[in-house]
């Protein structure tokens, strides 16, 4: 990309990576398959989005409501969790790429807490790529959760006023900026209690690519159409006679 291309990329990317189940069923696969290509798909968007230096990139992994899927399949994705982080974890150190989680950690088994923590403490001095992993992540109770520490601070006479910067603070997001592009894969036309509070302005892009399939040209294809958009933030851009 040019330089004036550069310029116009998103500062945070977002993804809701959906569609590995589907992507196994037209294949006749076990569902599992479909996470195991997913994995391939995060390698591969994680790469590009560095060399982009794009410097954050939130992938949306395994909603609260996640847990109600089928035991066998639940076990299997936390296998796969836990054997990313240690196959990724020199590479993330090698390409200085800082690992995070959004979510409730705590309610992972505890050798898959320690693993993340690990990681997490591992790469915190890494600048180039903030990767953002939502696990166990609900949009509706990251909220609540954030009002319930504020309702604390407050009986305890830290916090004597609430505007928007402060209860930014008390999210789990509350030192990473708010996605420029959310991108959906699979079609489906909903934000499934994503980054709720987050994506208020965010430029929203959704492909029926299905995640294991989303590779360099589908990303480049989202990214492409974000550089398109014209984005406002609620006010109304003027042109040169002045007129709306």
């Amino acid at each position: 990309m040019s330089k004036l291309e550069q310029s116009k990329l998103p500062a945070h990317v977002a993804i809701i990576m959906d569609g590995n189940g589907r992507w196994a069923k037209t294949r006749n696969l076990p569902r599992v398959e479909g996470h195991v290509q997913g994995l391939e798909s995060v390698r591969n968007i994680v790469t590009i989005t560095r060399e982009l230096r794009i410097p954050y990139l939130t992938l949306y992994a395994f909603s609260k409501e996640n847990w109600s899927r089928p035991r066998a399949e639940v076990k299997r994705l936390l296998e796969l969790l836990g054997i990313f982080l240690e196959n990724e974890l020199p590479l993330m150190m090698d390409e200085d790429i800082r690992f995070r989680v959004v979510g409730d950690i705590k309610d992972f088994p505890k050798k898959l807490q320690h693993q993340l923590n690990a990681a997490m403490q591992k790469t915190a001095g890494n600048k180039t790529l903030s990767l953002n992993i939502a696990l166990s992540y609900s949009g509706r109770e990251e909220i609540l959760n954030a009002v319930r520490l504020l309702l604390k601070d407050m009986d305890k006479g830290d916090i004597t006023h609430i505007d928007e910067k402060v209860f930014q603070s008390y999210l789990y997001t509350r030192d990473i900026p708010d996605p420029d592009l959310l991108i959906r894969t699979s079609g489906e036309m909903r934000v499934s209690n994503f980054l709720l509070w987050q994506i208020a302005y965010t430029e929203i892009y959704v492909t029926d690519t299905l995640w294991p399939d989303f590779r360099e040209d589908a990303y480049m294809e989202a990214l492409r159409e974000y550089m398109k958009r014209e984005r406002r933030f609620g006010s109304v851009k003027e042109n040169l006679s002045g007129r709306a």
